[in-house]
């Protein structure tokens, strides 16, 4: 889109858990990615299907969004061989600068996990101003899509995240800024940050601390990923309710609640307002519909 265009359009992705996982080295194999490993072979490789990434880059294409929000889980054991095999896809989706682009939890499975991502992806992890970090802020056409990231490396059997004070901190600045220049505020991460989004080995630790940001300060919209599943909520904010949206897997051909892949588009309205439309994959058919609702 032109740098002067409003927003017209954006898509919401998240947990692509990008298929098919590639060779791993010796000595990349840890206990937690030997525990993922045997998972991914005994289970989710059948549910995460190239298939269906391509049939949503076609949907995407179609649907022609102005900007693409990808909230985090891009990989599956947060290889280097993985991180490069996202920014290939990435690539095909679009410009990099109409994707906002945050890290989950699977793309911070071990410690090595967050350099490997850095190296690979850098030129999607820059704000406006060219600094790579979180939270980065990048605005198109009128709206502030702020990233926040969660991803934090954890044991075996866990897969919560934290946002951290330094984030918390800068996160409130942005948004005070973001409103006083007048734009729509869209913060985009990981993990849900509703109350009783998540059990302690899912959820998000400070998640009460970023709620009582979002009283004070305000958004208009946040969006999530990693339940794998629709999800919508509301946060108190200052004056109103804040909406919240979590999206499913992007890339899931079915999983065991037979949730198939899916994400959302928001059609940008006057007042920071969004009108919402869900869309599913159709494993009959091959293709995203607009989903049942």
């Amino acid at each position: 889109m032109s740098p002067n265009a409003p927003m017209r359009l954006f898509a919401h992705i998240s947990d692509l858990h990008l298929p098919p996982l590639p060779a791993i080295r010796p000595r990349e194999f840890t206990g937690k990615r030997l525990l993922g490993y045997v998972v991914w072979h005994r289970r989710r490789k059948y549910e995460h299907r190239v298939e269906v990434l391509d049939a949503l880059l076609h949907e995407l294409a179609c649907q022609a969004p102005d900007h693409v929000v990808i909230t985090g889980d891009l990989t599956n054991l947060g290889l280097a061989a993985e991180f490069e095999g996202v920014a290939r896809w990435l690539r095909r989706l679009g410009p990099t600068r109409a994707v906002t682009l945050i890290p989950g939890n699977h793309d911070a499975y071990v410690q090595a996990s967050e350099e490997a991502m850095r190296l690979a992806l850098r030129p999607w992890l820059l704000d406006d101003d060219g600094a790579a970090e979180f939270p980065l802020l990048q605005v198109r056409g009128g709206v502030a899509f702020i990233g926040v990231s969660t991803a934090i490396p954890t044991g075996i059997g866990q897969a919560h995240g934290r946002v951290g004070c330094e984030q918390m901190s800068r996160l409130a600045a942005i948004l005070r800024t973001a409103l006083a220049r007048g734009l729509t505020r869209v913060v985009a991460l990981h993990h849900p940050p509703q109350w009783g989004a998540e059990n302690w080995r899912r959820g998000l630790d400070d998640a009460s601390a970023l709620r009582a940001i979002i009283a004070k300060e305000g958004a208009d919209l946040v969006l999530h990923g990693h339940a794998h599943g629709p999800r919508q909520a509301d946060l108190p904010g200052p004056h109103a309710p804040v909406p919240v949206y979590g999206v499913a897997s992007a890339s899931l051909l079915k999983n065991r609640t037979h949730q198939t892949g899916h994400y959302r588009l928001f059609r940008h309205r006057a007042g920071g307002h969004f009108a919402v439309e869900e869309r599913c994959f159709d494993p009959a058919i091959g293709t995203f519909t607009a989903a049942r609702v």
